[in-house]
């Protein structure tokens, strides 16, 4: 499939942001336009990077594999063994299905009432995780496997021998954001999971990472014990790496659980750099995908985005260290099984505008980029981002 071309023209209550069209594929190009896209694409080091120091880590790895539930992804023998490694979260859960909106509130700090996996684009002053981290020098990445090339926008792309799944956009947290997808900087810090390896044996790797693996690997088209074993495998060798291990925090977690009708609870393990005195231990306070926000702004005393993450409890590992008291979190009637009405759900509701926080993880209460009061580019703008010829849903 030929790329498509879509103008986005943002119409925004006091700012309007114009940009050139911007062009992609919805489903993916062909092997000579890929080929000619990789030619081109930059690719950012992190070399010469002066690391910014953290309250706690100096660098702060996610990695999320796919659509299982608690006590299944527990009992997988080498997510157990993981496990004794590091701090097992006995209590953290996602926001809601499906995909899509748990991996953009991850970045972003909302997932804007979004309840499917379509192709979705967010307009270029919603803030993300990328202005909270850039607002103090600290680098940053994300790592694709199977991605065709640094900066890629496209909805998929399938393995060349045999049509599978390999990377697919739902899973790529920063990619909705026109605020990084209309920046070709930001852009080339969204790289093959290759590059990891690149970054790793140069010793440049950037402070903040989300690393995804492919669809099989994460388990969304395979099973979690695949899932566990390239998690293992993956992980192994690296926290036994005392350049990639020093001053680091890994975050091992899941997007969703996979029976709907039952509370969204997850696996979630830290690993990295943990006291051997806390290895093999539990931690039963209350987080979410938002607690993944908030934890990075403690650590680095960075401002907020005003949304989710306001509020969301710090890992207590961090918290302990840059004084943060963490909530107690009734779950008794929690289940976070289905979003609620938004800007990507329902046309009449706007954007609201980022909110002060009375209670920051960074210690920050106003956010990083306070922003009108709300706008609604659905309503105002129902033609400016019409689905192409060949559009999958």
């Amino acid at each position: 499939m030929k790329f498509s071309t879509i103008t986005a023209s943002l119409g925004l209550a006091g700012a309007v942001f114009a940009a050139p069209p911007p062009t992609f594929s919805t489903i993916q190009p062909n092997n000579a336009e890929i080929s000619a896209a990789a030619a081109t694409a930059a690719t950012n080091s992190y070399k010469h990077a002066k690391y910014v120091p953290g309250r706690a880590f100096d660098r702060i790895v996610h990695i999320w594999l796919e659509n299982t539930d608690y006590d299944k992804a527990l009992g997988e023998s080498h997510l157990n063994e993981l496990t004794k490694e590091g701090i097992l979260l006995t209590n953290y859960f996602a926001l809601t299905h499906t995909s899509e909106p748990n991996y953009m509130a991850s970045a972003g700090g909302d997932y804007f009432g979004l309840g499917n996996d379509n192709f979705e684009r967010l307009p270029q002053n919603v803030s993300t995780i990328a202005d909270l981290l850039e607002s103090k020098n600290i680098t940053w990445a994300e790592y694709q496997e199977d991605m065709p090339y640094t900066g890629y926008a496209g909805f998929q792309y399938l393995n060349q021998q045999n049509g599978a799944n390999d990377y697919v956009r739902k899973h790529n947290p920063l990619i909705f954001y026109d605020s990084v997808f209309l920046n070709p900087n930001r852009l080339a810090n969204i790289k093959n999971l290759t590059e990891f390896d690149a970054d790793l044996s140069a010793k440049a790797l950037p402070q903040w990472s989300f690393i995804t693996p492919n669809m099989t690997d994460d388990g969304h088209d395979s099973n979690i014990v695949t899932a566990g074993t390239w998690s293992y495998n993956f992980l192994k060798p690296l926290l036994a790496n005392e350049y990639f291990t020093k001053n680091t925090l890994v975050i091992l977690t899941f997007d969703e659980n996979e029976t709907y009708a039952d509370k969204n609870q997850v696996y979630a393990v830290l690993l990295g750099d943990i006291p051997n005195n806390l290895k093999g231990t539990q931690d039963g306070t209350f987080y979410d995908h938002y607690s993944l926000l908030s934890s990075v702004q403690a650590n680095w005393g960075l401002a907020s985005l005003g949304r989710g993450d306001c509020g969301a409890n710090v890992f207590e590992i961090i918290a302990q260290k840059t004084g943060y008291r963490n909530k107690f979190v009734d779950t008794t009637n929690l289940y976070n099984n289905q979003s609620g009405p938004g800007y990507l759900s329902d046309a009449s509701v706007p954007i609201p505008a980022p909110s002060h926080c009375a209670n920051p993880a960074g210690g920050v209460p106003e956010p990083i980029w306070p922003a009108p009061v709300g706008w609604n580019c659905h309503k105002q703008f129902p033609q400016q981002w019409p689905k192409p010829f060949g559009w999958p849903f």
